[in-house]
């Protein structure tokens, strides 16, 4: 499809909106828009086969995520977001680099709601900051198995019992590979199947 080829280009090279110009931005709105003129799933979270799986992200303008890489001494490394439909359960992960062994990541575990055919309401219940080789971290997968067991990690992890953490998600395209979400403050992602 030539919408998702302009889209993926435009994102090309600005390091999932770290680096994108103003002018970048505006053309990989503009794409973004474009594409989504031409979802070919109409009922996007009714389309579970889809949503469900293991997403990492490509492009963003939520301030939250660039901002984690404002930190002293660290990078930003892959962002994923995890779905798992049988359970209603979202993982945030980010991956931070810095100094040798200290390896960081972040993550934030919610439930999803389905309150229309391309909106679910998000509730964040757990969050996790840790060192990666604390917290035995390998991959999206095998951590998410661990949270989902039970496990208490080492480092800070807290539930979220605050009723303001929460907020909608909008998923405006979805196909085999590529999945395009806006949410409640205004930003929008962009993000693969892996």
């Amino acid at each position: 499809m030539i919408g998702k080829a302009t889209l993926i280009d435009a994102i090309a090279g600005t390091n999932r909106g770290l680096l994108a110009t103003e002018q970048q931005k505006q053309a990989i709105l503009a794409a973004i828009a474009n594409l989504e003129d031409f979802n070919p799933t109409p009922r996007p979270v009714e389309a579970k086969n889809l949503l469900d799986g293991n997403w990492r992200l490509l492009y963003t303008t939520s301030k939250a995520l660039l901002n984690l890489d404002r930190l002293p001494l660290c990078k930003l490394g892959q962002i994923y977001q995890c779905i798992r439909v049988e359970t209603t359960s979202v993982y945030n992960i980010a991956e931070i680099y810095g100094l040798p062994y200290l390896e960081g990541l972040v993550s934030v575990a919610a439930k999803f709601e389905p309150v229309s055919e391309r909106r679910v309401q998000v509730e964040f219940e757990r969050s996790i900051i840790g060192l990666q080789r604390l917290i035995e971290y390998n991959s999206p997968v095998t951590f998410i198995q661990q949270i989902e067991a039970g496990r208490k990690f080492p480092g800070i992890d807290v539930p979220i019992k605050n009723n303001q953490q929460q907020g909608w998600l909008d998923i405006t395209y979805i196909d085999n590979d590529l999945r395009i979400g806006r949410g409640n403050e205004g930003s929008v992602f962009v993000l693969s199947k892996t």
